[in-house]
């Protein structure tokens, strides 16, 4: 009768610890593989990983996260060092391109934060999304244009990655902030390069967000033109936004001590104000505006035009000097 009012009295939760410790580990099981693929990765040991794959147990847990802190796929470890090999071994078995982790980050945003572009190049041959996550604010393209990478933002935007920011915030969180994209961050630190191969590829050289309901419900949006001037580009940058078509007259420009200070583009702005645009410098930008590929310049690429008009739409004018 005692041993009966014990097991009367056992709780449920002392019955489930009973039945869960006669179930098979399979999760401790896929981590633990997870963990010594991770471990190979980390080694950049590409014959253990290699062998290791081998096995079907392996297989099954390559897209399996283990590790302290975050826990991690393997090929996310791969792309944050930059093992290309290991990166591609994992690849061709089977390892998720686009998988997550508890930052919503993707292994080819790890691979540009570490400004690994032999690793960004293989996953975006595999197919990764050059945008990112969706669930997560910044993107590979914000990334690369807030580091000056000009290489890795080429090769993002050669695989069709957005060149102006697309909204991921709820409207009731929308700012001024939400809606400065690559061409804002390039331009405010200074990475001449990335900003005009983002305007090259279509970047909107006013605001650089071309969502209509987020511009509607900030107050005053600040144009590029006018975070130019505040943070002092110089006149390459004011340069670039009048030959690709920015309006000159949109921002409604304070002339204050800091803008004096900048006289040339300042000079060049007002200058543009009042000089019409040649019939040339208009057909250029109505050719590249009816192109609506994410890769202005393959588009340009395929028009039955002479090379040297095909040079010009891409703002590559030497043969014309």
């Amino acid at each position: 009768m005692l041993i009966l009012g014990q097991a009367v009295n056992m709780s449920l939760m002392d019955i489930s610890k009973i039945f869960s410790l006669l179930q098979p580990k399979e999760e401790d099981e896929r981590s633990e593989r997870s963990q010594a693929l991770n471990a190979a990765v980390s080694a950049d040991d590409v014959v253990l990983l290699s062998d290791l794959l081998s096995q079907e147990s392996y297989r099954k847990a390559v897209n399996a996260r283990s590790g302290w802190g975050i826990p991690v796929t393997p090929l996310r470890t791969a792309a944050a060092l930059g093992h290309l090999r290991c990166l591609e071994v994992l690849l061709e078995h089977g390892a998720e391109v686009d998988s997550l982790d508890v930052k919503a980050q993707t292994p080819l945003f790890t691979a540009v934060s570490g400004k690994h572009l032999d690793c960004v190049v293989a996953l975006l041959k595999a197919g990764a999304d050059p945008n990112g996550s969706q669930y997560n604010n910044c993107s590979p393209v914000l990334t690369a244009a807030r580091e000056g990478d000009v290489d890795v933002l080429r090769e993002l935007l050669r695989f069709g990655a957005e060149a102006d920011v697309k909204p991921k915030v709820p409207e009731w969180a929308t700012n001024a902030t939400a809606c400065r994209g690559p061409l804002y961050i390039s331009a405010v630190y200074g990475h001449l390069d990335c900003f005009k191969l983002l305007l090259l590829h279509g970047a909107n050289p006013d605001y650089n967000c071309t969502d209509e309901k987020m511009l509607a419900r900030i107050k005053q949006p600040k144009t590029v033109l006018e975070t130019c001037f505040h943070y002092g580009c110089g006149e390459e940058y004011v340069q670039l936004l009048v030959d690709f078509g920015a309006d000159v007259y949109l921002p409604t420009l304070i002339v204050d001590k800091f803008m004096k200070q900048q006289n040339e583009a300042l000079a060049l702005l007002l200058k543009e104000r009042v000089c019409p645009k040649t019939l040339m410098t208009q057909a250029r930008l109505s050719i590249r505006r009816y192109i609506k590929l994410p890769d202005k310049e393959a588009g340009i690429d395929w028009l039955d035009l002479p090379q040297m008009l095909r040079n010009y739409l891409k703002h590559n004018t030497t043969e014309l000097l």
